[in-house]
């Protein structure tokens, strides 16, 4: 069985966006400097069916081709869904959960990327679990890594930790409601324009 991970570019002080994002304005204000380092290397990492390059230091992409490769399904929320426009039906990666309160039915047809979950995130997990296999599930949005930490499904939390201070917008650690938990770390990585950190999620042993 694989992990549930999360994966995501953070600023120093905590944002996964600045002020005002949306469809229109993408990472928010100022939050386009997030992913500088996704293009500003000179080894490619394909992702989104070939769809995209990314451009990165030989270092991050140490990090980045086998996190693709373990990547068995994703789960993503609504709002990064219509932000990213629905990745033009080429998601980061495939199979795609979408977790929603209302199917968007233009996306609703046979071959689709995208499987849209109504009743929870965890229903959304526990499909993306069973269509993953061994490989992990990944997710990729604040909102779902903050339910998964509150109801005790995430295993590890990897960041990509951006040199940068937004000030304000999307913070990645809100509205949890946990007990303090213990973290080990398993990823320290420093490349250009990013450092990258990976952490185990220490769980109750039984004795």
């Amino acid at each position: 069985m694989g992990k549930v991970v999360f994966n995501m570019t953070v600023s120093l002080d905590g944002f996964v966006a600045g002020p005002n994002d949306g469809p229109e304005n993408g990472l928010g204000d100022g939050g386009d400097a997030l992913f500088k380092w996704y293009f500003s290397g000179d080894t490619e990492v394909p992702i989104s069916d070939g769809k995209m390059v990314l451009k990165v230091s030989p270092q991050s992409a140490e990090v980045l081709k086998p996190a693709l490769e373990t990547y068995g399904a994703g789960v993503w929320g609504r709002k990064t869904f219509d932000i990213a426009q629905g990745w033009a039906g080429h998601p980061p990666g495939k199979p795609c959960f979408i977790v929603t309160h209302k199917v968007p039915q233009e996306w609703v047809y046979e071959g689709s990327p995208f499987t849209f979950v109504t009743d929870g995130v965890e229903s959304a997990i526990r499909q993306a679990k069973q269509a993953a296999g061994d490989k992990d599930v990944v997710v990729c949005t604040a909102n779902i890594l903050q339910q998964c930490l509150n109801l005790g499904l995430m295993d590890e939390i990897h960041i990509d930790v951006a040199p940068l201070l937004l000030g304000k917008g999307v913070r990645l650690f809100d509205h949890l409601d946990i007990q303090p938990t213990e973290l080990e770390r398993i990823r320290l990585i420093e490349a250009p324009g990013v450092t990258h950190l990976g952490f185990l999620i220490v769980k109750e042993r039984l004795s």
